[in-house]
């Protein structure tokens, strides 16, 4: 079997509701959709979803890159060489893992399919019985998000998760007003997306959210201190999770000697695809820690990839994979009731592109041809 085609489709995943961080607020969500075909008809579905804040990439660098540098290089190999793939790769362009991410996503789908099996089969088997994730409150004033984590509650969910960094003071008041709307027995996660900047900073909130039962507080300082994120660690009884600072093997390294995190998030779109993440699974367990597959909210295709990790591993013990819960209008339908993710048993990712709507939402699309290039 050997990779024939890919088409590259730039897309704009709509949404139910503003997505609002500390950094950015997204009305929709920018993505990329590859499909890699082969030379025995099958077809392989893979995405990226860039963000410039923490891989580096842009919708448009991500988008050019594929088409010009990535998808020829992997034009007549075959998928399950996923190793020489990865390599090729990273020998023609370095970083850029979101890019890299869509070509290892639609790899493990033809793996699936040409062997007819799912992909959780190849990553470990089957460990957990059932996937949840938490519901996401984007940035708001504390009241308005108090009500949306009440109804959030009301609709089944039993864990919630907090967007703060946009003002301190404030961040303080939406914690607390979330958790006395919710009670003591749903999960509470908070997020600062690098918000609050500094040890100093994120020192003083976390002192001032002891008694909030936190489950852990996720990036409070910018990415590249792993040394404040270590001392926080240390000073605080709030378990704490690093996500910008960890993309590869190189900052796993560094966040275990520096002992700068409880968990890790690790996200496709960071580690560049279900390869490279598998080895930072297997470094986190070593050191003794926990991991969570993350989301840039992905559409149905990424956020099966990362729902077929989650589900084969026994140290991933969360998932944050909202993304078809928020997208209005999806370019493939993973399986979702409540909180719940249901993983399809079929072969490949177990999910079906929706050709019609793939067209709706396409800005622009490539198809590259051994080193031909043509608009689809």
């Amino acid at each position: 079997m050997k990779i024939t085609t890919v088409c590259v489709h730039a897309i704009r995943l709509p949404l139910k509701r503003p997505f609002i961080i500390a950094y950015a607020s997204y009305e929709d969500m920018p993505s990329i959709i590859v499909k890699v075909e082969t030379d025995n008809g099958l077809v392989g579905l893979g995405e990226a979803v860039p963000d410039q804040n923490v891989t580096g990439e842009t919708w448009e660098s991500t988008y050019t890159m594929l088409v010009r540098n990535l998808a020829p290089v992997v034009i007549g190999e075959n998928p399950f060489d996923i190793e020489r793939i990865h390599e090729k790769m990273n020998q023609t362009v370095w970083g850029a893992p979101a890019a890299k991410a869509a070509i290892d996503i639609a790899c493990y789908d033809l793996m699936g399919k040409a062997a007819g099996q799912p992909v959780y089969h190849f990553l470990g088997g089957k460990y957990h019985t059932t996937l949840s994730f938490p519901y996401v409150l984007s940035i708001l004033e504390p009241e308005a998000m108090a009500a949306e984590a009440r109804q959030a509650v009301a609709a089944g969910y039993d864990s919630i998760k907090i967007k703060v960094g946009a003002d301190l003071r404030t961040d303080i008041q939406r914690i607390r007003a979330v958790r006395q709307a919710v009670g003591p027995g749903i999960g509470l996660r908070v997020d600062a997306n690098q918000g609050w900047e500094n040890r100093a900073n994120s020192l003083l909130a976390l002192k001032q959210i002891e008694d909030c039962h936190v489950d852990w507080m996720e990036q409070p300082v910018v990415a590249d201190d792993l040394d404040a994120l270590a001392d926080i660690r240390r000073q605080t009884t709030i378990p704490i999770m690093v996500d910008e600072g960890l993309h590869g093997t190189k900052e796993m390294r560094e966040v275990i000697a520096k002992k700068a995190a409880d968990k890790v998030n690790i996200k496709l779109m960071k580690s560049g695809g279900i390869y490279p993440a598998l080895k930072l699974v297997n470094q986190a367990e070593m050191a003794g820690m926990e991991c969570q597959i993350g989301s840039m909210l992905e559409s149905s295709i990424g956020s099966a990839a990362g729902a077929h990790l989650s589900l084969a591993k026994k140290n991933i013990i969360s998932n944050e994979l909202a993304g078809p819960a928020i997208i209005s209008r999806d370019v493939a339908e993973l399986v979702i009731h409540g909180s719940q993710i249901f993983v399809s048993d079929q072969p490949g990712l177990g999910v079906e592109l929706d050709e019609a709507v793939l067209a709706e939402l396409t800005d622009k699309s490539e198809q590259v041809i051994g080193v031909k290039r043509q608009p689809v």
